[in-house]
């Protein structure tokens, strides 16, 4: 391909065709819309009818009972085993089934949507929960013993905490502040819940049966058992890097696991404080894979500065956003700089018939003539794009071009935020299915 067959973008949908293709109605946010409805409902529901009055005031057992059940689905659908499971349900349609049932099929990444409907809401009931108790108590109606009423006190002002900590524009700027406070705000709300069950639900007498008869009990066992489990695989293993430029390290892992193509790994130097994913890029007929680390911020420059001998790793290879792929027929990979590294796993794996689009500096240079000759060896016509010498191109022109000239049914975008979303919203305001990552972790 070559500037001379560029072919021109036409025309966006009309307002009304694309008006659910911005990025503020993308999946994601519907789903958040979809909770917020059902929760909704139950206050409703309950708070403006007699369904939750009784004697003693407010049914604050069926409150706390909801708090949790959004609490439980909050937590389950960021589990490893889950996320894998929702890929694999999702990637089971035949590509003979209609374009536009595969289209939404293909949005299955976007169940960060309810994580954070869930979690909110939870925050909300648990709140709702709090205030109260604390408004019959200052009535003089003291509905539980003072040190339950601290202690929910105090785990509402957790989960308040949490939940603004967790804000895009705070996660975004303070990324190391939201991590540490999700971590260790989470794990001791965990053990206050379960402080609280316990002080809520067992008698002076010590009596267990009241507790194997409380819904809480479960919902907390199902909820600690799923955050214990990547912990439980948490170990210390060997990497070899090598550093092609000052830009990007390559690190290589052998330690008894070889990840499925479309999958990441989470490492760390530090586990109790950073942990940062990034994708596997397993090779065909060979044991252990690889990772692509580009120059993004403090901790990736100290790892390519300071090169060390071993990292941290947890949990299980976790599916992304491209296993979508095998929705469709034929694709097109677009990536910026080191979003080469997602992409590369799924051209290697030739599942899907794919073109690779590829805008980046000085490919060789910074990435090294080993990894560029892999990606030749296995995409012949890829379209890669030396920003250097032709300085940053029209990714969404790029993007139809080859959608258009490969005969494609989607695109996939791996690159920053602002690029994804614009190339995202370029392709689908033309009615062409297109994905990229959203940033909600």
């Amino acid at each position: 391909m070559n500037n001379s067959m560029a072919l021109a973008l036409p025309e966006q949908q009309s307002l009304v065709k694309r008006f659910l293709k911005y990025p503020f109605l993308a999946h994601y946010q519907r789903l958040f819309l979809l909770v917020s409805a059902v929760n909704l409902y139950f206050l409703f529901n309950g708070v403006f009818t007699e369904h939750w009055w009784h004697e003693n005031g407010f049914a604050l057992e069926t409150i706390s009972e909801l708090m949790l059940i959004n609490l439980t689905v909050a937590i389950l659908i960021r589990q490893q085993y889950v996320i894998n499971a929702l890929f694999w349900l999702a990637t089971r349609a035949p590509t003979s089934w209609p374009l536009s049932i595969r289209w939404h099929l293909a949005k299955v990444y976007h169940f960060g949507g309810l994580h954070s409907g869930c979690a909110t809401f939870a925050t909300a009931w648990f709140f709702i929960y709090n205030a109260s108790l604390w408004f019959y108590s200052l009535q003089g109606i003291n509905l539980v013993p003072d040190f339950l009423l601290a202690l929910s006190t105090a785990l509402s002002a957790a989960l308040v905490l949490i939940a603004l900590c967790a804000l895009p524009a705070i996660r975004r700027d303070y990324h190391n502040l939201f991590e540490i406070v999700h971590r260790f705000g989470g794990w001791s709300v965990l053990a206050g819940f379960w402080l609280h069950t316990w002080l809520s639900v067992v008698p002076p007498s010590g009596e267990l049966a009241p507790v194997l008869q409380s819904p809480a009990f479960y919902l907390l066992c199902l909820v600690t058992i799923s955050i214990i489990l990547p912990w439980l695989r948490l170990k210390k293993v060997p990497v070899s890097i090598s550093r092609p430029s000052s830009h990007v390290v390559l690190a290589k892992f052998d330690y008894g696991v070889t990840p499925f193509a479309g999958s990441s790994t989470a490492i760390s130097r530090s586990p109790l404080t950073q942990w940062h994913s990034f994708a596997n890029v397993p090779s065909p007929n060979e044991p252990g894979f690889r990772l692509t680390i580009s120059r993004a911020g403090d901790w990736t420059g100290e790892l390519i500065d300071d090169m060390p001998s071993h990292l941290w790793v947890r949990g299980i290879p976790t599916a992304g956003v491209a296993n979508i792929e095998v929705l469709f027929k034929r694709v097109v990979y677009i990536a910026t700089g080191s979003g080469i590294g997602p992409c590369l796993p799924h051209l290697l794996a030739a599942k899907v018939p794919a073109l690779l689009v590829w805008a980046t500096r000085d490919p060789r240079k910074t990435y090294g003539d080993e990894l560029v000759d892999e990606i030749m060896s296995v995409q012949p016509d890829a379209v890669i794009w030396n920003t250097k010498e032709k300085g940053k191109p029209d990714m969404v022109a790029l993007a139809y071009r080859a959608y258009r000239q490969f005969n494609a049914e989607a695109v996939i975008c791996i690159s920053n935020q602002a690029l994804t979303n614009e190339v995202v919203y370029g392709m689908e305001s033309r009615g062409i299915p297109a994905y990229g990552a959203i940033w909600d972790s």
